[in-house]
């Protein structure tokens, strides 16, 4: 499924129970992004880790380690029955518009069609539509009749109990996910060992959080799911075949913050950044707005002598009491370099 992935690899699946919301950079609240992007991942779990007592090891392991985090995780995508869906490589995407299919309109495709761009094969435009609310590229089954998810808005009164009378009423952008959709994440484990020290307490604390919450308004009981569900990632071949390839690059499927070790070749590759904001939540001092940060989206298409690594930079303000960390760990798999045209 996955180029060169290591065994010791776990898809998750989350099924909602309820809306989410992943809050946009820009701050609107009548917008909601779509995807729950690897770096609030990692702050999550790591939130989780301090309430199951884990906060220093899982720190010292997944952020401070010199060879390397034991654990990764990708963003969060959607899913649909036995569809995962993926941010397609920026190199091979969008296909020739077809008189059928909108392809540019789609900002997910299924995994197994990764295999089908990256060999060059033509995609039959007769089994694909795009869902165009959730971004979708959807197989042509019967049953499946729309996409993973849905935006809506749900609105809101705020009451000044101190001004009688005085009410503001808001919307607030949410997703709302199909029978059988979901959100499903990659997990990899640095090592057998690696694995064996952490995956019980990741798994505890992804059942934390799909009871207490994943992403916004979480207090009115949002982004919570059923318990998580692991399925053992079975490995494809070390890198997907193209015959017409002569490079190989990297598939990002998180965000990406550059190592000083890394070394990508920044004049070519096919890549786009975002801009990553937020809020920090500690007891120390609730609220702070995060420093701004570039980083490297997913589906973007590197060009490296080796896997990137990736870092965890700290955004603590100069005066704050601990780090704060946006995790920018690569999660890449090698797929084949073709020059575009």
């Amino acid at each position: 499924m996955f180029p060169g992935v290591p065994n010791h690899s776990f898809i998750v699946r989350f099924r909602p129970t309820g809306p989410w919301r992943f809050g946009p950079d820009t701050g609107a609240r009548d917008r909601v992004d779509f995807v729950y992007h690897s770096d609030a991942a990692f702050s999550a779990v790591t939130a989780a880790m301090t309430r199951l007592g884990k906060l220093e090891e899982w720190l010292d392991a997944a952020a401070h380690a010199q060879d390397g985090p034991a654990v990764r995780f990708s963003s969060f995508f959607p899913f649909l029955g036995d569809h995962l869906f993926v941010p397609p490589p920026r190199h091979l995407w969008p296909p020739v518009d077809s008189a059928k299919v909108r392809y540019k309109g789609a900002r997910f495709v299924p995994i197994s069609l990764v295999e089908t761009l990256v060999s060059g094969n033509e995609i039959n435009e007769d089994r694909w539509s795009v869902d165009g609310e959730s971004e979708c590229l959807m197989p042509a089954e019967k049953n499946l009749h729309s996409g993973p998810f849905r935006m809506t808005l749900r609105s809101n009164v705020c009451v000044d109990r101190l001004t009688a009378g005085n009410v503001e009423v808001h919307s607030t952008a949410c997703l709302e996910y199909s029978r059988g959709a979901g959100l499903w994440t990659l997990v990899i484990f640095a090592s057998d060992e690696a694995r064996a020290a952490w995956e019980e307490p990741v798994r505890s604390a992804f059942r934390l959080l799909a009871d207490s919450g994943f992403g916004g308004e979480r207090s009115r009981g949002w982004g919570r799911s059923e318990m998580p569900e692991w399925e053992a990632c079975a490995p494809a071949p070390e890198a997907l075949p193209a015959p017409e390839a002569t490079e190989r690059g990297y598939w990002l499927l998180s965000l990406y913050a550059p190592a000083d070790s890394d070394s990508i070749d920044w004049r070519r590759g096919n890549y786009a950044t975002i801009t990553r904001t937020g809020r920090i939540e500690s007891p120390a001092r609730w609220g702070e707005p995060k420093a701004a940060s570039l980083m490297i989206a997913e589906g973007s298409v590197l060009l490296s002598a080796r896997e990137p690594r990736g870092a965890a930079r700290d955004l603590a303000p100069a005066d704050f009491p601990h780090p704060v960390l946006r995790a920018g760990f690569a999660v890449a798999f090698p797929v084949p370099w073709r020059t575009p045209a």
